[in-house]
Formats: structure tokens, sequence, C-alpha cells
């Protein structure tokens, strides 16, 4: 099937209906991934924001560099350490959790403890990993790389795709009530925790998908600029949704793209979060300018 995409996309550049880009193979991989990133991180996004966890996004996502050093000491391919990244973040977002329910510490001290170690284990791996690897690879695994974007990463963004798709269908209105009134959510015989360790699991696996395009210092990012952008101009919480990942779908668009259209030596994930960024300012514009109007009218 992805032979069948390269060979259409090949075929609209040979006709002029696409720009030259879309001639090499790994652009139409990032292309495809970027796809299924954007509302992947757009809809989840919407939960950090309304749950007030953003700091936990970041946390999870700078587990992914630990999670990809213990990789390559352990023998796994530089280029792809699933089963380390995946285990480790996974081990990392569910620990925190229980954590949390076990402990008074306040959630956001506790998320700071957990990203200290994860920074720092990472940071005192990194010393040995360097001995072993490039380390251009390394910024890679930080900062992004649309050239890493492979076949394999893109099955394991469509398994991750199809569960969020899944869990959206049958338990999304759930989700966002206990996200909006855990005690109502009680009420109402919702399993909250279950809710809870559902959430923090999903942003790990999202995390970890989106790594080799945005990068473990940036993914969290991605999560929060399009929902609080979303924010300032929906007007329910359905309209929010819709505009974040619309939002993060095409910011991560026109971070991969643009730069190889321009022949700009920026980096796919510093470049995304850019044109996120942009977003936010406009969105801002937006909402200064309503709030004047209502004003005026009043």
């Amino acid at each position: 099937m992805l032979d069948n995409l390269h060979s259409w996309f090949q075929v609209g550049v040979e006709a002029g209906l696409l720009p030259g880009i879309f001639s090499y193979g790994f652009v139409v991989n990032a292309f495809i991934a970027c796809l299924m990133i954007g509302p992947l991180l757009g809809a989840l996004g919407t939960l950090v924001v309304v749950k007030r966890l953003a700091f936990l996004s970041e946390a999870v996502g700078h587990s992914a560099l630990t999670g990809v050093s213990i990789g390559i000491l352990m023998g796994e391919p530089v280029t792809e350490p699933w089963i380390s990244l995946f285990a480790f973040s996974i081990l990392f977002a569910l620990t925190l959790q229980w954590v949390r329910g076990r402990t008074t510490v306040p959630y956001d001290a506790l998320i700071g403890v957990f990203l200290a170690f994860a920074l720092a284990l990472g940071a005192a791996l990194l010393m040995f990993v360097a001995k072993k690897i490039n380390a251009h690879l390394v910024e890679q695994v930080l900062f992004g790389s649309i050239l890493t974007a492979s076949a394999y990463d893109l099955v394991i963004l469509s398994v991750i795709s199809l569960v969020v798709l899944t869990l959206a269908f049958t338990s999304s209105n759930q989700a966002f009530l206990n996200a909006l009134s855990p005690d109502i959510a009680q009420s109402r015989r919702i399993r909250v925790t279950l809710h809870d360790y559902g959430f923090v699991l999903l942003i790990a696996l999202i995390t970890v998908a989106a790594v080799k395009i945005i990068g473990a210092i940036l993914v969290g990012a991605l999560l929060l600029i399009p929902a609080a952008s979303a924010r300032l101009v929906a007007s329910d919480l359905r309209s929010m949704v819709g505009y974040s990942m619309f939002i993060a779908t095409t910011s991560a668009l026109t971070g991969v793209l643009l730069p190889m259209q321009m022949k700009w030596a920026i980096g796919t994930g510093p470049a995304i979060i850019l044109a996120a960024c942009l977003w936010f300012v406009l969105a801002i514009c937006i909402y200064s300018l309503r709030k004047r109007s209502t004003a005026v009218c009043a």
C-alpha cells in the first residue's frame, strides 16, 4: 500500500500537480506521518489543556530520551530502539500516575520530580551512548528529523491511530467529563481511576510515536500549543477539538514541507513548533479583537 502511495505522489510530481520534493520517498513518509500525528496530538492536547497537565506531556516527552539511550546501550538498532522507547515511556507515565494516587505531593511538584529524574538519567546515559553512535543521531532524537520516518514508523503510527480512534468513539464523552469534573464523573459511575491511567498511557504512546518527527524535547509543545490556541477561538468543547486538530496538523505539515521547499536549514521539530506558535499569535489577535468588539457593543 505504501508503495502505491509513493507511486501516486510520483505521478503527481511528474504531472506538475505536486512540488518536486514529493519525488523523495522520505518526504512522502513524513507527509503521511504528519497527517496521522497532527490529529492525534491535537485531539489529545485538548484533554491536556482542560485537565491542566501541560507539564505532564513535557515530562513524558523528555522520558523518551532516556528510553532511546537505554535501547542503544542494550543493543537495539540506533534508528529504531522501539522496545526500550515504548517500555520506558509507558512505565514512566504509569509509575507517575501510580505515585500520584498514593502521596499527598501536589501533582505539578510530583511531575517536576519525575521530569528531573528523566532528564538526569537521560543526560547520564548520553555520555555512554555518545561513545557508540554519531552525535548527529542524538540530535535527531532531541529535535526530530524527517529523514528518520520509515515505513515501520508509519505502521506503528497507524496502529496507535486506530487505538485512539477506537477509544474516541467508545469513551470520549466520559473522558471529557472526567477531565472537566471528576466528582460528577464518579457520581455517574464512570471509572475515574481507569480513565486517568488510560490518559497518561495515551500520552506516552503518542509521544513515542511522534518522537521521530518532532523530537523528544519538542513533542510536548505540539500537544499544548494547538489546544491552547483553539481554546482562545473556540466557542465550545467540540469546536475546540476541531480547531486543535486542524492547527496541529497544519503546523506539522508546514514545519515539514516549507523548509524543504524553501531550502531552509531548519530542523523539522523546531519548524513545526514555530508554525504552531504563529497560530497561537493569530489566535491571541482574534481573541483580542472579539473581546474589544464585545466591549464596544456593550
